[in-house]
């Protein structure tokens, strides 16, 4: 793709970003960095991006009249998911059908959303060694074939993120305790499941894969550490040997290609030393990933400065990692619309003379929250890692 840029006051080149959130409010200031018109959408008022777009736009993207109304009336030159709860199906019919330039595509867009379609196309078209797995509508069918993975084994809805709805079966007794759960925090409306068994792995990371205008690129890994499917922590510097990182490149290839288009892929992937397969694909976001925060600090082009050139159509060239550095999320707790920060110069302090903070800027808690992230740098991820955890028990946050 050949971008040219338009910036009169009558037809700015604009960017409609579906999701307004802590990494949409940094890929909307990147874009505009570049000149580009950015409408900030959301189902809430006062959305992170929205507070930094030049427009706004309040309403229910997972209704496809309303999500193709929106889209008509502000005419995008790029549409771009930042979340997985949109009525996708619009995406690929208005790309079909009136051009629409989705990021990286609209069928990446739908088929990411849905674990069923990720997992299909990774384990069943493109041969990549996943988890053992099976699907279930019923809670019966989950009892029949649950004997194909064996216990301990996972259990998510085919439609969630960041953890929703996610439980780990230990044993028969808990089945139907994570059937409800499944049932009740997916998305979509749909009772469907997939159950996975435990993979032996010795480390989890998110690998950035950048489909660019200049060839396929890869970020220096990141590890991380999750609770119930949920980010907490997040790490870069280490390498990995060789072969392993080749095989992890082999497998992020594959399938960002499959996918199509241009942007950054967060490509999750355990690593399995001295097993069948060393490198096993997990999951798969188009976009930039809660873990790749830690890019802000780490290297010279961020995740969200990455996929803004590469959705542009402008060349990736070389990514700088400056040095091993950390990330920790900070997750607020309580039932309020005001949040109170405390001890944020002690807590840049704790984290040394490269610490970095970021306050998303959400406009309520309810129940728990991830409201910031913590940056630091050291001269080993340990280090790193120690004090961005310690700028992270450093600060107070109290919900009002």
């Amino acid at each position: 793709m050949s971008f040219t840029l338009e910036t009169s006051t009558q037809r700015s080149t604009t960017a409609m970003l579906l999701g307004s959130g802590e990494l949409g409010k940094e890929v909307a200031i990147e874009l505009m960095r570049l000149g580009v018109h950015v409408v900030a959408c959301d189902r809430y008022y006062d959305a992170p991006a929205m507070q930094v777009a030049h427009e706004k736009a309040v309403f229910d993207m997972k209704d496809p009249q309303q999500l193709a109304d929106h889209i008509h009336r502000i005419k995008p030159d790029f549409v771009i998911p930042e979340i997985e709860a949109i009525a996708t199906p619009v995406l690929m019919e208005l790309e079909e059908k009136e051009n629409l330039h989705v990021v990286p595509t609209a069928k990446a867009a739908y088929i990411t959303m849905n674990r069923k379609q990720i997992r299909t196309l990774a384990a069943e078209k493109l041969s990549l060694p996943t988890s053992p797995y099976f699907f279930a509508t019923t809670l019966d069918e989950v009892k029949e074939q649950i004997k194909k993975v064996g216990f301990p084994c996972i259990m998510k809805p085919v439609m969630s993120s960041s953890g929703k709805g996610q439980s780990t079966i230990k044993g028969p007794e808990d089945i139907e305790n994570s059937w409800n759960k499944a049932c009740s925090e997916g998305r979509g409306g749909m009772a469907e499941v997939i159950v996975e068994g435990f993979v032996r792995f010795e480390k989890e990371i998110t690998l950035l894969t950048i489909s660019a205008s200049d060839g396929i690129h890869f970020c220096r890994p990141i590890f991380h550490h999750q609770v119930n499917g949920d980010y907490h922590e997040s790490w870069q510097g280490d390498k990995l040997p060789d072969d392993i990182q080749q095989e992890c490149e082999r497998i992020a290839k594959t399938v960002v290609q499959a996918l199509g288009g241009h942007g950054l892929f967060g490509v999750e992937l355990f690593i399995c030393p001295g097993a069948e397969h060393p490198v096993v694909f997990s999951e798969l976001s188009p976009r930039p990933h809660d873990t790749g925060m830690v890019t802000m600090i780490s290297q010279d082009q961020s995740e969200f400065a990455l996929h803004v050139r590469a959705l542009l159509g402008l060349p990736i060239g070389d990514i700088t990692f400056i040095a091993p550095s950390a990330s920790a999320a900070l997750l607020v707790e309580g039932e309020g619309s005001k949040v109170k920060y405390e001890n944020m110069a002690e807590a840049i302090q704790a984290g040394g003379p490269h610490a970095q903070m970021r306050i998303f800027g959400k406009p309520e808690v309810h129940g728990e929250r991830r409201m910031g992230v913590m940056l630091a740098r050291g001269a080993n991820v340990e280090e790193a890692l120690d004090k961005a955890k310690l700028m992270r028990s450093t600060i107070k946050a109290t919900v009002l």
